[in-house]
């Protein structure tokens, strides 16, 4: 074999080289890409599942803090109701109060 064959069968192997590198390439993106397509999906599901138990989970804790709340409300009313209001011992407070400021 010549030089210039030689030279022409190594410039064949490198444009054959370059055309695997390429076809390499364009596997491993097609893979990545699709890699991606798929780990998006998963997270897309776990993250809306999570929410999902999370929206849930506020919810009965909101139910349950508002029973809470009307509970302690309901109780604080039938106190007040029982209560009786003695206005001779408030006129008291306030006269001892208005007249300390002579």
């Amino acid at each position: 074999m010549n030089d210039a064959g030689i030279i022409e069968h190594l410039l064949k192997i490198e444009a054959d080289a370059a055309a695997l590198v390429a076809d390499a390439q364009t596997e491993a993106d097609r893979r990545i890409g699709e890699g991606d397509k798929q780990n998006r999906a998963l997270y897309e599901t776990h993250y809306q599942n999570g929410a999902a138990a999370r929206e849930a989970e506020y919810q009965q804790e909101t139910e349950k803090i508002r029973e809470r709340c009307r509970a302690e409300l309901s109780d604080y009313r039938a106190k007040m109701e029982t209560l009786e209001t003695d206005t001779g011992r408030f006129s008291a407070v306030l006269e001892s109060l208005f007249a300390g400021e002579e």
